[in-house]
């Protein structure tokens, strides 16, 4: 899947409000097959991912998955099961569908249980892409759980190729609630070498090529061995889906731990001192992860979403081949 890599604000577009792109995405993936509740969602999600600037897995994804589903990969109407549970734990089944949705009801799942007993984790397989990370680490944030958010995909490993392919890229969430400070929502890929370059700079950055190495290998485990997406009956030629993704969700309730209070006083503390530091070479503020996509997020829900030229005419066009009015013109007045 091509993953635009920039995910900051563009430096020109237009502003669209965060429910016109729902409704517009929502409206998309129902002209594609699915009912409309899942289509709600899946706005809902890509739209919010926008909103956060993280543009990478957010609405202009909708094009690809859209093709998925028209060509018969990815399952437009998955019946979502709990295959197992039990008090503290749940695996759900995505019926090859997109990860979103058997991933978004694990996680509301795993701060339900949280909630309750202290602690609560899901495992989701048999199913596509789940999007960004920070999806489901931050649906755990919001109702003052620690989220934690791992998913991993099944993939040929070349004999050929070294070890660090086995690491897989994994992308994995952490986010943490606060009080008047940002929050504090790690998400990000395994991958912290530039690939094409690996072998070329291993020799000076060692430590980093097998830390990265290591922390694919963990996500491998906990978003895809763990999941049971190497399983035989979700693989070609017995599973007609491209249901190579799996996920892993947990949740922690901080108030099963100390005062909830006490808690996010502390981590404001530390967060409000770490913005006080020196930023980082190149950047105007000093902010721990998420940190900026919490400013962008506050900016695009008063101001609307900033969408750039390119990432509008991707939507216009899935919008045109399917029929569906888009909302585009009515806010060119609000071209920058």
């Amino acid at each position: 899947m091509n993953l635009p890599m920039r995910n900051t604000p563009p430096d020109h577009g237009i502003r669209v409000p965060i429910e016109e792109l729902e409704k517009l995405v929502g409206a998309l993936f129902v002209a594609a097959g699915m009912p409309a509740a899942d289509a709600s969602l899946m706005g809902r999600i890509l739209s919010r991912t926008d909103a956060r600037c993280v543009y990478s897995h957010g609405t202009r994804q909708a094009a690809g998955y859209i093709k998925e589903i028209i060509e018969g990969r990815v399952n437009p109407t998955p019946e979502i099961s709990v295959v197992n549970q039990t008090t503290t734990t749940a695996v759900l089944d995505g019926d090859g569908g997109m990860g979103y949705l058997p991933c978004h009801r694990g996680a509301e799942m795993a701060v339900a249980m949280a909630l309750e007993h202290g602690v609560g984790v899901s495992t989701t397989r048999n199913h596509f892409h789940f999007g960004a990370a920070g999806t489901y680490s931050r649906l755990a944030m919001v109702n003052n759980c620690i989220g934690l958010a791992v998913s991993s995909h099944r993939y040929e490993m070349d004999p050929d190729n070294n070890i660090l392919g086995a690491s897989g890229g994994s992308p994995m969430s952490f986010a943490v609630p606060a009080g008047s400070q940002p929050p504090l929502a790690l998400d990000m890929s395994s991958h912290v070498i530039p690939s094409g370059a690996q072998e070329e700079l291993f020799d000076r950055f060692s430590a980093a090529f097998t830390k990265s190495l290591g922390l694919g290998a963990a996500f491998q485990v906990l978003g895809g061995i763990l999941p049971g997406i190497w399983k035989p009956e979700f693989q070609p030629p017995t599973s007609q889906w491209t249901s190579n993704q799996g996920a892993f969700i947990a949740a922690f309730n901080v108030a099963s731990f100390q005062s909830l209070d006490t808690f996010k006083s502390d981590m404001d503390d530390y967060i409000a001192k770490a913005r006080a530091m020196r930023p980082l070479p190149g950047m105007t503020s000093a902010e721990l992860p998420g940190g900026m996509e919490w400013q962008w997020e506050q900016d695009s829900m008063t101001s609307g979403i900033p969408i750039d030229d390119d990432h509008r005419e991707v939507l216009e066009t899935i919008a045109s081949d399917l029929g569906v009015a888009t909302p585009f013109r009515a806010y060119d007045s609000t071209r920058f």
